[in-house]
């Protein structure tokens, strides 16, 4: 019994709850390591809930239930061996469900090792966060017991708490946190400035990057010098085309100039250099945080178009998504709208029947920014003529919107908006659904199902989500169930992307850009033959 002296027995049953569900399925597979962190976190919060009630029931002076000290010790006992048995079936269950999401995804089963791998690093988070937990408590007795000489006992153990809180969060905010960007940011603008093996500069003097280019090589950074470098080239179009021209590309890296209108004003200067608005498609790409631009969207609209395409992106940040959410979201949304307004506003005034047809892309990150970079009132008299946004996350701006009133009888994961005539959704299966016509200004959202960064969201904590009401999506674990707060924790692991294949999760394929610029852009003259041959070419191509 001495365990159940040492620690909470409500806490652990609790967290013996919280840590079994946190083992069935979710959106992805998860690692045994990333498995063992969600179950060691889940069963933390279930612990804490559970001393929580304990306290508040003491703190609220409720009696005590009525019974013996020797039933008392009898169901406290029950109540570890229940923890216990409940650990281990969920353990050994948990193999079984990771393995029938990863059926689903075409990966390999996860060997028998999962389960001690699982429970060790469980068992590592909770006590790390249990001896957190101790500590923190301690700091608040000790202020407490200070100041409850002088002032009421309530008042002191409030003060106590603010004081552990705001310590706390000093040390983790404000030194590990800062130290650790810093760091970071250190090393990425270190990578940014490295010209990798083999990234020379274009023989042509007139590409962006050669020798005529207002671009030069060293500015445009390691992401840019891979977007410039790694596309495919008017011998590989006519390949599979038949007919096929250089493709432009255009990349203006942090370095080139010191503010984000100057970059957009020097992006502009080189794709009048290089003729760009004399092609058929001219498509601003907004990048992820470090620069990154899927070369699986550019790729295939280049040869769809047989080469008659411009694509130009700036770059906003050395960090990569996640960092750069948390630390450079402004500089980011100030780039796509200085990006955006300089060509917008260039393009405007160019002959109607002459001038490029506008896109916008963005996958992820770069699909929120690049959905702010323009107000629709802005471009309501001379529209754009549409955009492919993959991966929004967070469900935020237009997709929120769209999704809460989809078209009754639609599912949150491929909905329809007032019968597709402007936006409309497709995933690595199809879509792009609508019974009215799809209008000249076009939006397209490229969605997986199993997307945990699509369709993360707080609500979930308390709610059921819309995108598990059945029919659920095809590369969703029939097995996935909603229980409140470990669902989200899990939806949390999920951001975890490194383990999902390609075609799932948060990555995006070339055959599901294929589907998706075929519907919103309609390209002439592509037979189902060479839709395959294409297809396969563009397997051929980096995916990062």
């Amino acid at each position: 019994m001495r365990l159940s002296k040492t620690f909470s027995v409500l806490g652990l049953l609790l967290g013996a709850i919280f840590f079994a569900l946190s083992l069935t399925p979710s959106l992805i597979p998860r690692s045994p390591f990333m498995q063992g962190v969600l179950a060691g976190t889940a069963f933390t919060f279930g612990y804490f809930i559970g001393v929580f009630v304990h306290w508040l029931w003491n703190y609220l002076e409720l009696p005590d239930i009525p019974i013996g000290h020797g039933v008392r010790k009898l169901l406290k006992r029950l109540a570890l061996v229940a923890c216990v048995s409940l650990i281990f079936f969920f353990l050994w269950r948990g193999v079984h469900w990771q393995n029938s999401v990863r059926a689903l995804m075409g990966m390999q089963p996860v060997t028998g090792a999962g389960p001690f791998t699982v429970g060790s690093m469980a068992l590592l988070i909770f006590l790390i966060f249990w001896v957190m937990g101790k500590g923190f408590r301690r700091i608040i007795r000790i202020v407490t017991e200070h100041l409850a000489r002088h002032i009421p006992d309530r008042v002191a153990l409030l003060v106590g708490l603010l004081v552990a809180i705001g310590l706390y969060w000093g040390i983790l905010n404000g030194v590990l946190l800062n130290a650790g960007l810093q760091t970071v940011s250190f090393i990425y603008e270190k990578h940014d400035r490295a010209i990798a093996e083999g990234m020379k500069a274009p023989e042509d003097p007139d590409k962006t990057g050669g020798a005529n280019s207002l671009l030069s090589w060293d500015s445009v950074g390691h992401q840019g010098r891979r977007f410039l470098t790694l596309g495919p080239t008017a011998e590989d179009i006519r390949g599979v085309a038949g007919l096929g021209r250089e493709p432009i590309r255009v990349f203006v890296g942090l370095r080139a100039a010191e503010t984000s209108m100057q970059r957009a004003f020097l992006a502009l200067a080189e794709l009048k250099r290089v003729n760009a608005f004399e092609r058929e498609i001219l498509l601003i790409a907004t990048p992820t945080g470090a620069g990154w631009v899927d070369p699986g969207a550019v790729n295939t609209l280049e040869f769809l178009y047989r080469g008659d395409v411009a694509t130009v992106a700036a770059q906003y940040s050395y960090l990569p998504s996640p960092i750069a959410l948390l630390t450079d979201d402004q500089k980011g949304l100030v780039s796509a709208r200085a990006l955006f307004k300089v060509i917008y506003e260039y393009w405007e005034d160019l002959p109607v029947d002459t001038r490029p047809r506008l896109y916008l892309f963005g996958l992820s990150l770069g699909a929120q920014l690049s959905e702010d970079s323009f107000d629709f009132y802005d471009i309501i008299d001379d529209p754009i003529d549409g955009a492919l946004w993959a991966g929004p996350p967070f469900g935020t701006g237009i997709w929120r919107t769209i999704t809460d009133n989809r078209d009754p009888g639609t599912p949150a994961w491929l909905p329809q908006f007032k019968g597709g005539e402007i936006v409309r959704f497709g995933n690595q299966y199809g879509g792009y659904l609508g019974q009215e016509p799809w209008g000249r200004f076009r939006i397209a959202f490229l969605q997986h199902a199993s997307d945990p960064i699509v369709f993360f969201d707080l609500r979930w904590m308390l709610q059921k989500p819309d995108w598990m009401e059945r029919p659920r999506g095809p590369d969703v674990s029939p097995d996935l169930q909603w229980f409140p707060i470990v669902t989200m924790l899990q939806l949390i692991a999920d951001l975890n992307l490194g383990i999902a294949p390609l075609e799932f999760g948060h990555r995006y394929s070339p055959d599901g850009y294929v589907l998706a610029w075929m519907a919103l852009t309609e390209p002439p003259d592509w037979s189902e033959e060479e839709l395959k041959h294409l297809r396969d070419k563009l397997k051929t191509y980096p995916v990062r």
